[in-house]
């Protein structure tokens, strides 16, 4: 029975990661065309690095990760602390919403904000499709990885230490800025991490909410790999791997600290 349960993980993982590292070994191939391997080479990253747009929509998609990601752990983190601390009425309602975020499929999702900025466009005159839409969408799933990730690490907290802080004369404040903050900064910092791999490689919600002059790193791979995969793209997807995983590995590392 143990051989069998190793086997059924190794053939999980096998499953789940053979694509990937496909990918990224057709990111060194010689053969521009085709699977067959013909020899290492470093040349598509390095047309890639000198491809112009590539280089526009890349900083397109660093300020919609890092914009959001930044609005994101500020309100999920309020949020987090707010619910951890206060009871007040439906706050088992908030709670089970904000799960609603992470469940619900994506494409419902970037149809609902889709027609939410086109009715506030219609009214107001503003929310026209570009950057900024795509950061305000990005945030409305970011908050709530943000406000879980943040709730668990103060389910963890004493309350005792706060306590002793206000017991010696802190203040709301002093004691959120001294004892608080600090002994939850690994979580908001791991909340954080993951909201900015999410965006980083998010594409439906992107799609949806995109406007001319705001493409990013994802749209662009999928309008090119509709005219043919090239290596380029499977250099770019190798990038994008490697930083979502990065931010994943940071994440989970701050998440264990104690």
């Amino acid at each position: 029975m143990p051989r069998l349960l190793k086997l059924h993980t190794y053939l999980v993982l096998a499953f789940l990661y053979l694509p990937i590292a496909v990918i990224v070994a057709l990111s060194f191939n010689q053969s521009r065309f085709g699977v067959r391997w013909t020899g290492f080479t470093w040349q598509w990253y390095l047309r890639l690095f000198h491809h112009h747009r590539v280089a526009v929509y890349a900083e397109n998609t660093l300020i919609v990760a890092v914009a959001s990601t930044l609005i994101a752990t500020v309100l999920g983190t309020l949020l987090a602390l707010g619910l951890y601390r206060y009871s007040f009425r439906l706050k088992g309602a908030i709670r089970f919403l904000i799960y609603v975020p992470v469940v619900i499929p994506d494409i419902v999702m970037g149809v609902a904000l889709l027609l939410f900025f086109a009715w506030v466009r219609v009214h107001t005159g503003w929310l026209r499709l570009s950057l900024t839409t795509i950061v305000l969408g990005h945030v409305t799933f970011q908050i709530a990885y943000v406000a879980l990730v943040v709730r668990s690490r103060l389910a963890g907290l004493d309350p005792a230490l706060e306590e002793a802080a206000q017991d010696l004369g802190a203040g709301s404040y002093a004691t959120f800025r001294h004892v608080t903050l600090p002994l939850i900064l690994p979580g908001v910092l791991a909340g954080a991490l993951l909201a900015f791999t999410l965006s980083l490689d998010d594409f439906v919600i992107t799609f949806f909410t995109a406007g001319p002059g705001s493409t990013t790193l994802p749209l662009y791979i999928f309008g090119s790999v509709k005219r043919g995969v090239t290596p380029e793209i499977h250099a770019l997807s190798s990038i994008l791997i490697a930083a979502t995983t990065v931010g994943l590995v940071l994440g989970r590392a701050l998440l264990r600290r104690r």
